[in-house]
Parts: structure tokens; sequence; C-alpha cells
């Protein structure tokens, strides 16, 4: 007897090609987890809109962000990779769902507060709903875990009382309450050695950079904000070009660095240097994977397409017991 696996489903807005913070923080926990559940990965065009007003980049964003995700070792044959959009029953859903979630709690929501402030001028019903069609996008794929680091899992309960909201009011249980899954999402800080790594911020180290272009972003991180000096004794506890050695470059040379750092016997320049090397040789098999992938005209529309209609395939069957649950009129 075959035991099936549960079901997982993550999405991310779509934001182009990717850079070390999206793969630390995401990437690589989704190829982990195709392994041991079946897997639902999308990339959630619609949420996009809610902040983004230029939609001109949308689509080449969409097809890089996808490249990357394939290249990264996200496999179609283990799991599901679509575009939010291509599966339309998830807007429907959105606004039943609409139905049972009162006002007041969207409007409460500290996540909400924060995009106010981050977009006074842009405050659309589009993001008042946002944790709506976050919820519709988890369950409509009867999806019954989703990994999230811990500042995430308000998101998970949110879901999970609108699942409740819906399923007391319409007397079923259609509908699975999602489980939020725990992962250990490093905070990967960018080259200006404060913020988080970000585009919008220009403190980024793309994926498919060119091993030139990676080592001139590298050169130019901030390390230890206390040493002037080559001859000033470091801290690597401080370092965020030695936090990202610990990730990228072997056991043994870190311990040296560790060592040669405190005791002023290497400069941060050396240090960044050997960085630049040793995640150049990390990310090699990616990049040749990436470009191996973009040499095939329409191997991405195919995936993406394939994966949309296995998607519409699980959302269908979701909406028809939806349907049912409420009562509306079927022909």
């Amino acid at each position: 007897m075959i035991e099936e696996k549960e079901r997982v489903f993550s999405g991310a807005r779509p934001t182009g090609r990717q850079h070390l913070g999206n793969y630390l923080g995401a990437i690589k926990n989704y190829v982990a987890l195709q392994e041991d559940y079946e897997s639902v990965y999308c990339i959630v065009d619609v949420h996009a809109l809610t902040t983004v007003e230029a939609t001109k980049d949308l689509k080449l964003n969409t097809r890089e962000m996808a490249l990357d995700w394939l290249a990264a070792g996200m496999d179609p044959r283990k799991s599901i990779i679509f575009v939010q959009s291509h599966v339309p029953e998830v807007m429907e859903l959105h606004t039943l769902l609409s139905m049972v979630t009162p006002l007041g709690k969207l409007t409460a929501l500290p996540t909400f507060k924060e995009k106010v402030r981050a977009n006074p001028n842009n405050v659309n019903y589009g993001l008042v709903g946002y944790p709506v069609l976050m919820t519709a996008d988890i369950v409509i794929y009867k999806a019954t875990t989703v990994p999230v680091g811990i500042d995430q899992f308000p998101h998970i309960e949110f879901a999970r009382e609108v699942v409740r909201s819906f399923n007391y009011r319409y007397d079923t249980a259609v509908l699975l309450e999602p489980q939020g899954k725990a992962t250990q999402v490093p905070k990967v800080i960018g080259i200006d050695g404060k913020n988080k790594m970000s585009k919008s911020l220009n403190n980024h180290i793309e994926l498919a950079a060119t091993p030139e272009e990676t080592e001139k972003r590298v050169m130019q991180m901030v390390t230890d904000p206390q040493r002037k000096r080559l001859s000033d004794p470091g801290d690597p506890d401080v370092c965020n070009v030695f936090t990202l050695h610990k990730i990228f470059s072997p056991k043994e040379e870190v311990a040296e660095i560790n060592a040669a750092c405190r005791k002023a016997e290497i400069g941060c320049v050396d240090c960044k240097r050997r960085f630049a090397k040793n995640l150049n040789e990390d990310l090699r098999p990616f990049r040749e994977r990436r470009a191996e992938l973009e040499a095939k005209p329409g191997y991405i529309r195919d995936v993406l397409a394939d994966g949309a209609k296995r998607a519409q395939a699980i959302a269908a069957e979701t909406m028809a017991e939806v349907r049912a649950a409420i009562g509306l009129y079927e022909i």
C-alpha cells in the first residue's frame, strides 16, 4: 500500500531574478520539501498587483523567477509549479471567503498596517483583502502544510480562522485548516551590512549574476564596522561576510578565517575575495543549469502551463464542493 504524501503549498510574489536572500529564505527549502511532500508552488502575480502600479515588467519577472526556481532544483516532475492568475478558481474562492471574513479583522492585522505605512497613497481593496486571497491560495489546493518562518505564523492562524468561519456558517468540513511548518529562515543581510537583502534597497546579490558581477558586489559588502585598519583584530561574529562564509565556504576555511581575522592575520579585502570565489563556485551548477533551461525556447511556458493544468484540476474539485456546501444553484 502506497502511503499518500501530505500536500504543502507556498507562494511568492514575482520579483524577477532571485538573490541570495530568496534562495536561503525560501527556494532552498522548497527544493528540500518536494522530496517528502506533494508540493504546490505558486508565483502569486495577482498578489503583486496590490502594491505594484506599473506592470510592464510583470511578465518578465514571472518568467525570470520561474527560471531561477527550476535552475535551483524545483522539479516539475515532483512539484506543481504555476502562476496564480492561470487558475481563476482561486479568485472565486477569494470572493466567497470574503463573505465570512469581518472587515475589522482585516484592518487590525499588523501586516495590513505595515503595508499602509509603506504605500499610503495606494491603499486599495486588494490590499485589505490580501490575507483572504492568501487563504484561498492555500485551501483551494487542500494543502495541509504551509512552510513559514516563526514571524509568519499569525498569517496561518488567520487562514485557519477563515476556514473555521466558512465551515461553521455552511455546516461543512469541506475546507481544511492548514498547519504552519516552522522553517529555519536565516535573515540574510544585504551588502550594506544593515538591512535585509532586498532588490528595492539595491543591496542584493543575484543568483544569476556573472562571476565578475558577483565579485564586484561582494567587494562592496560592509564587514566588521569597528575594524578600521588591517592591523586591527576583527570580530567575525558581527561581520556579515563571515556569516555568509559559514554557508558557502568549506568548514576548514571558515575555521581558518575565523582564527586569522581575530588575530589580524587576514584583512577584510582578502576575506571578501575568498568569499566571492567560494560563492561563485557554489553557484556554478545553478548558473550552468539556468543557461541550459534558458536556451530551450518555450520551456518555461510549457512547465507553467502544465503546472496550471494540474493545479486547476485540484481547484475545480474543491470549488464544486464549496458551491455545493454553500447551496449555490448549479446548472
